[in-house]
């Protein structure tokens, strides 16, 4: 048996450690394994800094044919920051039970399954995170607070004043530099994807054109700002924090995952592109490398049994409705489930908060050429994926994000960029392949939606194979901020 610790979690680490070994040991005595099981079994400690996130204490792998049918047992993860020694050792014992199991009725007789296993980017959970996003407003009233109130410090970073003078003072050297050359083109485009309140973009505009005032240049009258979502309820609301300048403003429906697609016209033309927090919550995947072979991280929505009842109870809906209701509600405003209660819209807030808190997700690993579909997002395929775990010296046993739609975002918007122009991305990086072995990096829950961090090493290695340059630098307006910058422009 191999245990595998994740995480830097130092005195959890130890004391769990030993639990889990003497856990599995008392299952072996016990029969409740065998000897072959437990002498391949690889058991992963891993530390889940979100306080709602998609793992219950005990999870166990499995790899699966390209049938869909189990192959042999992975891994088992363990959350140690769930771990409750009392309960860790039936938890093991259920999570391998389970795994042994064949009949497919037996194994999900303690869930509701939502969805068929698929690629991550497919589940149901992006739906959920969609309506979150096409509905922040109503989730907003109901929990009586706004979205940022959930982040660090209760406020975006993009929304830090100092932050945004310095990139506004950065922008305005860059055209300098430019003009001294008599390079600033007539129209000066830049473009923000992901809008959110609008507020970042506000305060962006009135101190580049108090500084371009102060300094008598001359380059805001040429500014063409271009405000991309794709939330039309979210431009909306936008536009009140740009109002001083929306003369310049264009609001555009945007994919995030593709702006070239909505301003082909613009080609080489956007002088700076930017985002925050947009790159964290596009649809993702993992993939683990393991004895050589590449696996694709498949993944089903699940609702526990426990929670299944309770919520039946609660909110009056009958178990065998939960499938119709949740399908209904991802394609509907929440507020119907208060038809059948005297017209009492909370009721179904309430509802739909309680269900995203309970969902789960299950995993199971599928060798990538027993996939029927090519599952690279663009820009990637497997010879490139391997050439970067050459070059980025991957351990054999490995698992990590490919940021499947900030990776197509960020290959999707390079073209964009004018010969001096710049894309500049605050998130949540993982900066270092390496980083992987130390930490987990999501999906986890924030609110109504999900998160993963990003895998900037993959996104660096990438670029610099399309003949970009990508660098990071830490946030530095913000003590103990997470976030940081990525950096990227045409190589010379």
């Amino acid at each position: 048996m191999i245990v595998k610790l994740n995480h830097l979690q130092g005195k959890t680490a130890a004391s769990t450690a030993q639990e889990v070994v003497a856990a599995m040991y008392g299952l072996l005595a016990e029969g409740a394994i065998d000897q072959n099981q437990f002498a391949r079994l690889q058991i992963e400690l891993d530390w889940i800094q979100y306080k709602q996130n998609f793992r219950d204490m005990v999870m166990a792998t499995q790899s699966a044919d390209a049938n869909g049918k189990p192959r042999t047992l992975m891994s088992v993860h363990v959350n140690t920051r769930q771990v409750e020694p009392d309960g860790l050792k039936p938890a093991l014992a259920r999570a391998l039970s389970r795994a042994r199991l064949t009949d497919p009725a037996e194994r999900d007789a303690d869930r509701l399954v939502l969805e068929d296993f698929q690629t991550m980017r497919t589940s149901l959970v992006w739906k959920f995170n969609q309506l979150y996003w096409a509905r922040v407003d109503d989730w907003e009233r109901a929990t009586g607070k706004g979205y940022q109130d959930a982040l660090p410090g209760g406020i975006s970073d993009g929304h830090q004043p100092e932050a945004i003078a310095a990139t506004v003072n950065d922008f305005w050297n860059l055209l300098h530099d430019m003009d001294t050359k008599q390079q600033v083109p007539p129209e000066i485009y830049i473009l923000e994807i992901g809008v959110g309140t609008g507020g970042r973009m506000g305060l962006w505009l009135d101190k580049f054109r108090d500084l371009d005032a102060e300094r008598g240049t001359g380059f805001y009258p040429k500014l063409r700002v271009l405000l991309g979502d794709y939330s039309h309820a979210t431009l909306d609301m936008a536009r009140p924090q740009v109002a001083k300048h929306v003369s310049q403003c264009t609001f555009l429906e945007m994919n995030a995952m593709n702006p070239f697609k909505t301003i082909p016209h613009l080609r080489y033309k956007l002088m700076q592109v930017h985002s925050t927090n947009v790159y964290d919550n596009l649809p993702d995947e993992e993939v683990v490398r393991r004895d050589g072979k590449l696996y694709f991280v498949q993944v089903r929505l699940v609702l526990p049994s426990a929670d299944l009842h309770r919520m039946s109870e609660t909110h009056g809906v009958a178990m065998a409705e939960f499938r119709p209701v949740i399908e209904r509600l991802l394609t509907k405003d929440p507020g119907y489930l208060g038809e059948a209660h005297d017209g009492d819209p909370a009721l179904g807030m309430k509802f739909w908060m309680d269900l995203w808190e309970s969902v789960r997700l299950e995993e199971r690993l599928v060798r990538l050429e027993d996939l029927p579909e090519f599952p690279f997002p663009e820009g990637l395929d497997a010879a490139k994926l391997e050439d970067i775990f050459e070059a980025t010296k991957v351990p054999s046993d490995f698992r990590m994000h490919l940021s499947s739609g900030a990776l197509e975002s960020f290959v999707n918007t390079l073209p964009l960029l004018h010969p001096r122009g710049y894309l500049w991305v605050q998130d949540i990086f993982v900066t270092d392949m390496l980083q992987y072995r130390l930490g987990f990096f999501g999906p986890g829950k924030l609110d109504g939606s999900l998160l993963n961090w990003v895998n900037g090493a993959l996104l660096r290695e990438v670029a610099e194979r399309s003949g970009y340059d990508v660098h990071f630098a830490p946030f530095q307006h913000r003590k103990g901020a997470k976030t940081c910058i990525l950096y990227t422009t045409r190589r010379e």
